[in-house]
């Protein structure tokens, strides 16, 4: 092979690599061509969804979320238990706590009779939180779709890797670390529980706990629906002002010592995270575009792109 033999066949392998990386990349349009409606058809049902259920909106963002730190964004956790698969569903985590799997099926069944084997999974989720946040007035952000869907999932990553709601500020900080996500991120991202619920045996020690990080008043309260013994499952909304809107009071709360979970009250612990607590508890904006922000970057988190992964026709199951 001569020397411009050579260079021609170089250039044409340069171009096809590059052809390929750009084709496995995230984009806004990723179905303009392929299925138009799909971005409308995913919100409406998710709207319909959250307009029968308003708390549906925090399960719908939090299974995102628990989907994102295990494996990355690729809808590991919609998976059902099979002789070959441990499915997240049954992580300490998830079980009996995570939601919105429904939700995420019906949506996917309307979008696969619009356009059939198109639209992955892990996009319908990666939506879902959006406009789950949009549906009860949180911020909007710009979602990149081409996510692939796994045919993996791991119980024993889900266990291990979705941070405690018992956890130190040390061990948060890392666990958002080894995903790519800073601890400006992490607060940010922590602000989602302005809305949804808790079980008490997931806060009972705090409000039990006479410490001084925690409101006297604010503890008897939330005492009355949540036993020392007993009630385990007994639920409690993590914003008591304003439950079912998506603002900042969440950051208001932990200023006034008001925080339910040991891991959000926590944020208030060390300069670093108490700083941007502080900022969000005074300016609703900054934390809508902030939380907007490191949605987009967890939403990246390990996509299955190109030829990886695969397109479910239904979510709960390997095609």
């Amino acid at each position: 092979m001569n020397s411009f033999v050579k260079l021609i066949v170089v250039t044409f392998m340069l171009l096809l690599a590059n052809n390929m990386v750009c084709e496995a990349q995230l984009s806004a349009t990723f179905y303009a061509r392929t299925c138009p409606k799909a971005v409308s058809i995913i919100r409406n049902s998710i709207s319909r969804a959250i307009s029968r259920e308003r708390r549906m909106a925090a399960s719908l963002i939090r299974l995102h979320f628990h989907d994102c730190f295990v494996q990355g964004c690729d809808a590991s956790i919609l998976l059902d238990e099979t002789p070959t698969i441990q499915s997240e569903k049954t992580a300490f985590p998830n079980l009996n706590s995570a939601r919105g799997y429904e939700v995420i099926e019906a949506a996917k069944r309307e979008v696969e009779r619009a356009c059939p084997g198109v639209v992955s999974c892990a996009d319908i989720l990666t939506l879902a939180a959006r406009d789950a946040s949009v549906a009860v007035s949180g911020p909007s952000w710009n979602v990149r779709l081409g996510r692939r869907d796994s045919t993996t999932a791991s119980r024993t990553q889900a266990n291990t890797d979705l941070p405690s709601p018992f956890a130190t500020l040390d061990s948060l900080v890392s666990a958002f670390a080894n995903k790519g996500l800073n601890a400006k991120d992490m607060v940010a991202l922590s602000g989602a529980h302005t809305i949804g619920q808790s079980q008490c045996f997931l806060f009972r020690g705090r409000i039990y706990s006479n410490a001084t990080d925690i409101d006297a008043g604010f503890a008897r309260t939330r005492k009355r629906g949540c036993p020392q013994t007993g009630g385990d499952t007994n639920l409690a909304a993590l914003d008591l002002v304003t439950p079912n809107s998506f603002d900042n009071n969440y950051f208001r709360n932990l200023v006034q010592r008001k925080g339910l979970l040991q891991s959000d009250q926590i944020l208030m612990n060390a300069p670093t995270t108490s700083r941007t607590v502080l900022d969000y508890s005074r300016n609703p904006r900054l934390f809508a575009s902030d939380f907007g922000s490191a949605m987009i970057k967890m939403s990246e988190i390990q996509p299955l792109l190109g030829q990886n992964g695969i397109i479910r026709k239904v979510c709960s199951a390997i095609n």
